[in-house]
């Protein structure tokens, strides 16, 4: 890769479990922040082997712990009552990324025919415990066969992103919708963390994404986004994990205070912290 052609943006250290440091890049044409180097795919699982991942693990140890099973659980309900807004008659739908297969639950009891697509075999372990229904991946799936794929802050996991959006073309139904959740680096507790903002998460984010590089890398497939909407309680939790990155602890009270910071010039910037994105597939 020539990366000659790309603004140098920040360098991040991998605080949760290798400590080495990383570089991110800036495409300018398309406002999207990429992870330099790249881990190769048979190293890049490496960097999710720790206890202290959360989102591989429904543990309650620590009060931190607690806390995110909690607002998880709020979470939860907002994404079903969403994805039920958007497609009121139901069908299929792909969770990709499902983790410990609690979103697949709480949809499949309210209706939908939901199947998930989890690589870690410790989270999609418990996610079976939960009776949730997994493929392998999505090449077993028809063209045109799913109503709506969600990605709960996964996509900026995924090595080739161009690759895999043009595979969720293929599989959504004519009228069906795309559901990305991806934390924002244009943010206010972004830009006040800077290299100590716990959402680049290098190298495991590989890709840092900002309103306009998620229309444009979209748009490419002719796939439309047709609205943005907040995360609120992201602010909170990734102010959190930074001051404990920036500081060693967890001050609680800073990180509301920035969260709070985040949230309100976000009510002016449209600049949250993290942004759900619903997509259509309606450009001919």
């Amino acid at each position: 890769m020539d990366i000659s052609k790309y603004q140098h943006h920040l360098e991040v250290k991998d605080h949760s479990i290798s400590k080495e440091e990383f570089r991110l890049l800036r495409d300018e044409s398309i406002d999207l922040v990429f992870t330099y180097p790249q881990p190769s795919e048979d190293k890049l699982g490496s960097y999710y082997e720790s206890e202290d991942y959360i989102s591989h693990t429904d543990a309650k140890r620590s009060f931190f712990e607690k806390a995110y099973h909690f607002i998880k659980g709020i979470a939860l309900q907002k994404k079903v009552s969403l994805i039920n807004e958007l497609q009121p008659n139901k069908g299929i739908l792909l969770d990709i990324g499902a983790g410990t297969g609690d979103f697949l639950s709480v949809a499949k009891e309210n209706g939908w025919q939901a199947m998930g697509i989890e690589p870690s075999d410790k989270a999609r372990n418990i996610a079976l415990s939960k009776n949730a229904h997994f493929i392998e991946n999505t090449s077993q799936l028809e063209d045109h066969t799913v109503d709506v794929v969600t990605m709960w802050h996964v996509l900026e996991h995924v090595p080739d992103v161009s690759k895999q959006i043009k595979e969720l073309k293929r599989l959504l139904k004519p009228n069906g919708t795309i559901v990305i959740a991806v934390p924002n680096f244009n943010s206010y507790d972004a830009k006040h963390y800077g290299k100590f903002w716990a959402a680049y998460d290098v190298p495991r984010h590989l890709w840092h994404f900002s309103r306009l590089s998620i229309a444009k890398l979209f748009e490419r497939e002719k796939l439309q986004l047709i609205e943005t909407r907040p995360m609120l309680f992201d602010a909170f939790y990734v102010a959190l994990l930074s001051e404990k990155y920036k500081t060693g602890k967890m001050n609680f009270t800073s990180a509301f205070l920035v969260g709070l910071k985040s949230n309100w010039k976000a009510r002016l910037t449209a600049e949250y912290s993290s942004h759900i994105y619903i997509i259509k597939n309606t450009i001919e």
